[in-house]
């Protein structure tokens, strides 16, 4: 068993599969997958998501502003305390910061998340946080504005140890994506290895990042198997271990799934 903590299956190009996402839903229950996470980046796409989430069984849901997003000058704590009520939602975000790309909104940035932080604790659903270029800041608003009863997760890591470390120092845990196969990859791989397995999700960030050797290709749910794979040989530990451990980490965190 193996679950795709975090992808966006809203976002597939679904002209690929005949316009079917059962094709490769199929796919990634074939390899083993048989939970997954679907993240929302923005309100005005939610409800169309939502209506994709609800028609599996097995497919959950977030409701958030990603910080890259227009909305997130708007966003306020009663809009995500509304929309996290609905019974399939298990997560608040995905929020956070991005200095790397926008650089020009830190301030809205930073308004943003800490709504979503406080909107966490609210609901007592845990947060999903993109950061890039931003580690200070985000571990500090985390610190400040953050439920460590509830905690979250830092998605699509490739920050340093030590930030792995103050988070899950603050109920975090960290989340690996397809980078990790990646050849330029080595310092995050090492990273890998540091952090405690009992701290990991695996995730695909689909429809980005696919993991070699499946690069050039749209990533997906089932690629999900190459991540784990990749932990298991980086910790040199076996993949069923793996499988099993981040799966339990999964509904340690989102306890409502």
């Amino acid at each position: 068993m193996l679950i795709d903590s975090h992808c966006h299956l809203d976002r597939l190009n679904l002209s690929a599969y005949n316009g079917d996402l059962d094709v490769p839903l199929l796919a990634a229950s074939e390899n083993g997958i048989d939970k997954v996470l679907c993240v929302s980046t923005d309100m005005a796409r939610l409800p169309e998501m939502m209506k994709l989430v609800n028609r599996y069984e097995h497919i959950y849901g977030s409701v958030g502003v990603h910080p890259m997003s227009d909305e997130i000058a708007d966003i306020t704590e009663q809009q995500l305390m509304d929309a996290a009520n609905e019974e399939k939602v298990i997560a608040i975000g995905e929020t956070g910061l991005d200095y790397y790309y926008q650089p020009d909104t830190v301030e809205q940035q930073k308004q943003s998340f800490i709504t979503h932080l406080r909107a966490s604790s609210e609901v007592g659903k845990p947060v999903i946080v993109h950061t890039r270029d931003a580690k200070q800041d985000t571990l500090d608003l985390i610190s400040d504005h953050g439920n460590a009863n509830v905690g979250g997760v830092l998605h699509c890591f490739t920050e340093d140890w030590g930030m792995a470390e103050a988070a899950i120092a603050m109920n975090y845990w960290i989340s690996f994506s397809g980078i990790i196969t990646f050849r330029n990859a080595e310092p995050l791989r090492q990273v890998v290895k540091q952090v405690p397995l009992e701290r990991i999700l695996v995730e695909t960030d689909a429809p980005y990042l696919t993991p070699a050797p499946h690069r050039g290709k749209p990533n997906e749910p089932k690629y999900v198997k190459r991540v784990a794979e990749c932990v298991a040989e980086i910790k040199g530990i076996s993949f069923e271990q793996v499988a099993e451990v981040t799966s339990d980490n999964f509904y340690r965190l989102f306890s409502c799934a």
